[in-house]
């Protein structure tokens, strides 16, 4: 149902998600990221505590292999679940469950993951993983995320037509510099990617950057 790759900017630490599915509102829970900590995306039959409870392993020392190996343990539904978890610093991990609906795969780099079910075929997940490896490392995350996105769509995507999309990036601060979503259209990929010019363009992102980085309390 669902296509996604989480990833980090080793040089600058940001860590963020991309993920479009054939459902709407897909923003609302695939895409989790908390800054210094980690990024996920959870889908297929999702179950959103992968990513709050994995999250919370993450920022409490655990590695991304081992918060997603002991969360998929207590997960009677683990079957029907995928997920790519990412933290700080250590490689990423996936899991798809056997009853995954086909097309279903992930693929791990170095500093990113990728993951898809419910495909056109089985060139969406590598057509997303070898278009983000062949980005600049000097391009900002969330447009490399996009090109990863752009790439699976024109692999063929979700079998039934992507409806819906989503990015969020982290930087040092807990408020993501970037968190844009299209809940329902025809081309949610494309919108996305004009969405995220509009807002680098009129100094948006940039707003957000300069918001303070610490809690009042």
């Amino acid at each position: 149902m669902t296509f996604s790759i989480v990833a980090r900017d080793p040089a600058s630490g940001r860590l963020g998600v991309a993920t479009a599915t054939g459902l709407p509102a897909v923003g609302a829970l695939v895409p989790h990221v908390r800054a210094g900590v980690g990024a996920v995306a959870t889908q297929s039959q999702t179950n959103p505590f992968l990513a709050i409870d994995g999250l919370v392993l993450m920022a409490g020392g655990q590695t991304a292999a081992e918060a997603l190996n002991v969360l998929i343990g207590k997960d009677e539904g683990r079957e029907d679940r995928q997920c790519i978890m990412l933290d700080a610093s250590n490689p990423p991990a996936a899991w798809t469950g056997a009853d995954a609906i086909p097309s279903a795969a992930h693929r791990l780099g170095e500093h990113y993951a990728v993951a898809g079910n419910m495909l056109a075929n089985e060139t969406v997940v590598p057509a997303m993983f070898d278009a983000f490896a062949a980005t600049s490392a000097n391009d900002p995350l969330e447009i490399r995320l996009l090109a990863a996105l752009n790439a699976g769509e024109a692999a063929g995507g979700d079998m039934r037509g992507a409806k819906s999309s989503a990015v969020k990036v982290c930087g040092p601060g807990q408020v993501p510099e970037i968190d844009l979503r299209i809940d329902l259209s025809r081309t949610p990929i494309a919108d996305l990617g004009d969405l995220l010019e509009a807002a680098r363009e009129s100094g948006y992102t940039e707003f957000v950057r300069s918001r303070p980085f610490s809690s009042l309390i």
